[in-house]
């Protein structure tokens, strides 16, 4: 006896995409995205600067540390406790040797404050100190 199969195909064949492609597509741009991307850093909050006739435009502050006009001291998001100003320094010192240190003081902060942080920073290793101010 003799069989007859047909070779019919089925709705669900037909209709298959194959997106193969287009994840490579996306996966690519997503690199392309991560590799030319500037990360900005920050202090972590928002200060008051001083104006400044004399100042000038600095490219790469590779360490951020924000004062505020209570005296707060803020390195990369968080606030710091003063006697570990120094230990926080050397840390992203050491991540970036090349870096400098930028202070964004506010107005109303004390020149005291300013002193401990800059004192912090030399006794760190990082004798390219920045103050921050109003462009």
């Amino acid at each position: 006896m003799r069989r007859f199969t047909s070779h019919v195909r089925s709705e669900d064949e037909d209709q298959e995409i194959n997106i193969t492609p287009m994840l490579d597509v996306v996966f690519i741009m997503l690199i392309f995205f991560i590799v030319t991307a500037s990360f900005v850093k920050e202090s972590g909050i928002e200060v008051d600067r001083p104006s400044a006739v004399t100042s000038v435009v600095k490219e790469k502050g590779n360490i951020l540390i924000a004062i505020t006009e209570t005296g707060q001291v803020w390195i990369d998001r968080r606030m710091v406790d003063p006697r570990a100003i120094r230990a926080n320094i050397e840390r992203l010192h050491a991540e970036n040797p090349q870096g400098s240190v930028v202070i964004q003081a506010d107005k109303k902060s004390t020149t005291e404050m300013l002193i401990q942080v800059m004192d912090a920073a030399r006794q760190a290793g990082v004798y390219n100190v920045s103050i921050a101010t109003q462009e």
